[in-house]
């Protein structure tokens, strides 16, 4: 007899696929379930490309078979979502915490964000062992992880790119204030009684070498791009507190850092409009700073 499943459907970064499967991973494990991942998405017109691959998950990518309609069969799909077929379709309804996660039953189809720890708080430890990379890291990357490692540190992520090209995402997101890393740096350097050094991370790490201003030492990683992504966040795991951006990638770095002295920094203000918020984004013990 087939084992039940439950698929999760990927969508976004790498950040954001974090999140998906850690949802979907959660709710199999409590369900006695196979997890099977949806990446329809991925197509050479996404800007997106699936990235879980680097990691040790319990899960593998569906075949289109095992899948429910995509939209561009209309019939089909509608069919499927109007009647109830298997796999049940399971929408996130907000951005904040949804607790009917916790208590829905095999072959669903989960489909949302389901940016908060409290969907897999329960499986952490799972969870840490499956998120661990493939590959070790090579060449630059594994001198940087070296460096890291050798003193304290700090990781620091600038977002930029489509939080301030596309007016879609500037509107939904925005940035933290200018001087919200100079507080959390300080805020950092007084709760651990360290002087790190800081490793700034972006995917504009130009602008940031040029423009970042901090009293502290330091260091533009520029080693990786968007197909090398996970590297960077391999390295912002490494360090030892993080100064987060309201992005899921380095929520994810910070996560990612099992240690219990960590100190994680993250904006108060997580979206820029006020008809988004998500109270649940950061999970207890992370340090909240204001405009």
């Amino acid at each position: 007899m087939a084992r039940p499943r439950i698929i999760t459907r990927l969508h976004g970064g790498l950040g954001n696929q974090l999140f998906q499967y850690a949802t979907g991973r959660a709710v199999a494990l409590r369900t006695g379930s196979d997890l099977l991942l949806d990446a329809r998405q991925f197509t050479p017109a996404n800007p997106f490309q699936y990235d879980l691959g680097h990691f040790r998950i319990a899960a593998r990518v569906a075949e289109k078979g095992e899948l429910p309609p995509a939209k561009d069969r209309a019939l089909a799909y509608a069919w499927w979502r109007l009647f109830g077929r298997s796999p049940r379709f399971v929408r996130e309804q907000s951005l904040a915490f949804n607790e009917r996660i916790g208590t829905i039953g095999p072959d669903c189809y989960l489909h949302g964000y389901f940016q908060s720890e409290r969907y897999f708080e329960a499986i952490a430890a799972e969870l840490r062992t499956e998120l661990a990379f493939c590959e070790p890291a090579r060449d630059a990357n594994a001198r940087m992880a070296e460096r890291i490692q050798n003193a304290p540190s700090v990781s620091l992520h600038i977002r930029r790119g489509d939080y301030l090209t596309s007016a879609k995402a500037r509107a939904a997101h925005g940035a933290p204030d200018p001087d919200y890393h100079r507080r959390a740096l300080e805020e950092i350097r007084t709760r651990s009684g360290t002087d790190p050094v800081v490793y700034l991370f972006s995917n504009d790490p130009d602008w940031v070498r040029d423009n970042m201003k901090l009293d502290a030492e330091l260091v533009t990683v520029a080693i990786n791009d968007g197909r090398t992504a996970h590297e960077d966040l391999r390295l912002m795991s490494l360090c030892d507190h993080h100064v987060i951006a309201n992005s899921t990638f380095s929520w994810w770095g910070a996560w990612l850092n099992p240690s219990s002295e960590k100190i994680v920094v993250a904006p108060a203000r997580w979206f820029a409009s006020p008809k988004l918020s998500n109270p649940d984004i950061t999970p207890q013990g992370w340090l909240r700073l204001g405009d």
